[in-house]
């Protein structure tokens, strides 16, 4: 018996000025259209800052990670703070080892 994935959903919610995109399941390559589609609906009503919430994240691969420096050069290139919230520590050391924590807020 195969261990079913747990899928990937986004929802977008407002805090503010501030997008909160809260993310649940599993961050790899089948996130993809889902983050991209939270992404652009945050994007569009051009807010101050975007916030991607972790908490409900059970898993991210080498290519979930792709897909977040993805969003988060999309951020820099419309000069828009992002940050993270929600990691587990694990994914706390993750996001220093790679260097993303250089170049968004961890909360």
């Amino acid at each position: 018996m195969t261990e079913k994935t747990a899928a990937f959903a986004a929802e977008t919610r407002w805090e503010g000025e501030t997008a909160v995109l809260d993310l649940h399941g599993e961050i790899n390559s089948q996130a993809d259209a889902a983050l991209d589609a939270a992404y652009s609906e945050a994007e569009q009503a051009n807010p101050a800052k975007i916030v991607l919430n972790f908490a409900g994240v059970d898993y991210i691969n080498s290519t979930g990670i792709a897909l977040i420096v993805g969003l988060l050069a999309r951020a820099r290139a419309a000069h828009r703070p992002i940050a993270a919230t929600g990691l587990s520590e694990h994914y706390r050391e993750i996001f220093t080892i790679t260097r993303l924590s250089d170049f968004m807020e961890i909360q």
